[in-house]
């Protein structure tokens, strides 16, 4: 199978596997949402902000190192497995200890079994971690469709029988505990890399020398993004947090499937090529150019129908979610551009400089958090919108060196979708004033939304679009 066969062919397996996952992940979370109380759903976002911060440490940036290594071996693999996980024990050990701390400081006791129980994921995932690097080095995607399929349906049956069973945030953290675990459990079974009996610091401190700067970068990253859920528990309501996470779940379901899709693939891909400056140059004008179009008309149909979708699915109690929804879309829909930018930067081997990229952005994304915050929460979400505008200029700056890639090119290549995607959504909005029931409103808009961009977009021969048509094509060929 040639390069592009194969690159096709693992993100359709990439993307089957999180759409898949995310379709059953979204239905579940409907039901839940409908029968669990929003303080429910905020006790969990509070609990995830500390475990998503641990997460980071599981892979400590050398799961991405193994990838980009050139020449690593079992050896590589299984001196990475062994640390990892004695890693994530110390790091469960420690929450373990802390979790009366957290529970006092957030002045709610209940905390304190539930981030004890929530954070097994931790030990769980350092098990599992080396096998999803060494899936996606070898590209052998369809590994991960079926321990992601097989973890989520398991868990969403669970779910929502705790749920119905009357056992409140329990469901939530069960959902989340079994979802990990099965998912571990289906990928022991069907990848067979196994770590050797050896261990080596040598080779560990050469993957550290790369990783370390990607770990420090991550947990720039995951503390951030997670501190405004820290803020938001502290200074206002579990409420108020419900509302704010509900409005991000909605936007990040569609964005997480596509980006981590595309996410998956650039790295190994770009990495194998990183001696061709040019040909790196266009995997990342491609990756920008295309996901971003079919991001774009999603996000903004989201951002359009979003009341008539939160009143269907969640009903009415949601119905605060609303704005935090639409600036979300907005934020999410630059994401295929951060992906496509940083990925470069790692295939490079430029780890300094996505570390130094980190911290700008982070001093500059605290500033503005920090002089907003005390004006509620809706001023918190413009913050983190503004913030990843400028966010997306800085993670661009490195590749006009590097690839002579500029981020005006950029803006050049992404705009057409971008564009037709926002009068798309400007004629679906309108729709929405036609006395008509809302559920055929909304069935309306989607139809004459997807007619109005698929329509112009052939009428315009978007270069996105008919690469797109001849993807999908050679892949039904097969």
């Amino acid at each position: 199978m040639n390069t592009e066969k194969k690159i096709i062919s693992n993100f359709m397996w990439r993307f089957a596997e999180r759409s898949g996952a995310q379709v059953v992940s979204f239905i579940v979370s409907i039901v839940l949402a409908r029968i669990l109380l929003p303080e429910d759903y905020g006790t969990i976002a509070l609990v995830t902000v500390f475990t998503s911060i641990l997460q980071v440490f599981v892979d400590s940036g050398l799961g991405t190192a193994l990838i980009q290594k050139k020449d690593a071996d079992d050896l590589d693999f299984s001196s990475v497995f062994y640390f990892n996980f004695v890693v994530c024990l110390i790091l469960y050990a420690g929450m373990f200890i802390a979790s009366p701390y957290i529970a006092l400081f957030y002045n709610d006791i209940t905390l304190t079994s539930v981030i004890r129980v929530l954070s097994l994921t931790i030990v769980i995932s350092g098990v599992k971690g080396i096998q999803q690097a060494y899936v996606s080095r070898n590209m052998l995607f369809k590994r991960f469709f079926y321990s992601t399929i097989g973890g989520t349906i398991f868990s969403a049956f669970l779910g929502i029988g705790m749920a119905y069973a009357g056992l409140g945030v329990w469901a939530l953290v069960a959902q989340q505990l079994s979802n990990t675990a099965i998912d571990t459990i289906i990928l022991w079974i069907t990848v067979k890399w196994r770590p050797r009996k050896a261990f080596s610091w040598k080779r560990l401190r050469t993957l550290l020398t790369f990783g370390w700067k990607l770990l420090i970068s991550a947990l720039l990253d995951t503390s951030y993004n997670n501190l405004r859920n820290l803020i938001i528990g502290k200074l206002y309501s579990s409420a108020d947090l419900a509302f704010y996470n509900q409005g991000d779940k909605f936007p990040k379901v569609i964005v997480t499937n596509i980006n981590t899709s595309i996410d998956s693939i650039l790295l190994p891909t770009m990495s194998s090529a990183q001696d061709d400056k040019e040909r790196v140059k266009q995997m990342t004008r491609r990756a920008i150019k295309t996901s971003t179009y079919v991001m774009a008309p999603l996000m903004m149909g989201l951002a359009f129908c979003a009341e008539p979708i939160v009143r269907i699915v969640l009903t009415d109690k949601w119905l605060p979610c609303i704005p935090f929804l639409r600036i979300f879309c907005i934020t999410y829909m630059f994401w295929p551009v951060h992906t496509a930018n940083l990925n470069a930067i790692n295939a490079m081997g430029r780890s300094d400089w996505f570390l130094k990229l980190e911290i700008i952005k982070k001093i500059m994304g605290m500033t503005i958090l920090l002089s907003t915050m005390w004006f509620g929460v809706m001023a918190m979400a413009y913050s983190l919108l503004l913030s990843s505008v400028l966010s997306q200029i800085i993670n661009s700056w490195p590749n006009r060196i590097l690839l002579g890639y500029g981020y005006l090119e950029q803006v050049r290549d992404f705009a057409p979708g971008i564009l037709l995607a926002a009068g798309m959504g400007i004629c679906v909005y309108c729709i929405g004033f036609l006395p008509l029931p809302i559920v055929v409103t909304l069935v309306i808009q989607i139809i004459v939304g997807a007619a109005i961009y698929i329509i112009v977009s052939a009428l315009m021969k978007l270069e996105e679009f008919e690469y797109l048509l001849e993807m999908v094509k050679s892949f039904l060929k097969k």
